[in-house]
């Protein structure tokens, strides 16, 4: 297990933070963001979106791991990376999909188990891992 992957798991499992919060939050210090900050506005964004079942939150949250890594952060410049980001985030969203065959968390099999479930636990793995592989390459790349 990678330490991304574990960070996320562990932030999710013991610390309770959400699945998107879990993913985001492992990815923070390294990116320099300010993790209570992350924390803060993705509490909303378990469960599929605040419940609703849509994209599932670890999902998002590697989604939004990858923006914060492959952005420019030029807001004169808003276009500059904004395809190249896309393009990762679909390749990440693929990645998922094999491995659960599917990004919205209603579709997502779930496993009988105390909370947080078990196929909780590995959407937040998975999703760290994927992140984790991705983050490494795109560093290679530049």
């Amino acid at each position: 297990m990678g330490k991304l992957e574990e960070n996320a798991v562990s932030k999710f499992v013991d610390s309770r933070y959400n699945c998107c919060q879990a993913v985001i939050c492992a990815c923070c210090e390294e990116y320099g963001v300010k993790e209570l900050d992350a924390f803060k506005m993705t509490e909303g964004f378990g469960a599929g979106m605040g419940g609703l079942g849509d994209t599932c939150g670890a999902a998002t949250g590697l989604f939004l791991a990858l923006g914060l890594a492959n952005s420019a952060g030029d807001m004169e410049k808003p276009k500059e990376t904004k395809m190249d980001t896309y393009k990762k985030i679909r390749g990440a969203a693929e990645s998922f999909k094999e491995k659960h065959g599917s990004l919205y968390c209603r579709d997502i099999p779930k496993e009988k188990g105390s909370q947080p479930l078990p196929s909780c636990i590995k959407c937040v793995s998975d999703a760290a891992k994927i992140a984790e592989k991705m983050l490494e390459e795109m560093k290679a790349d530049q």
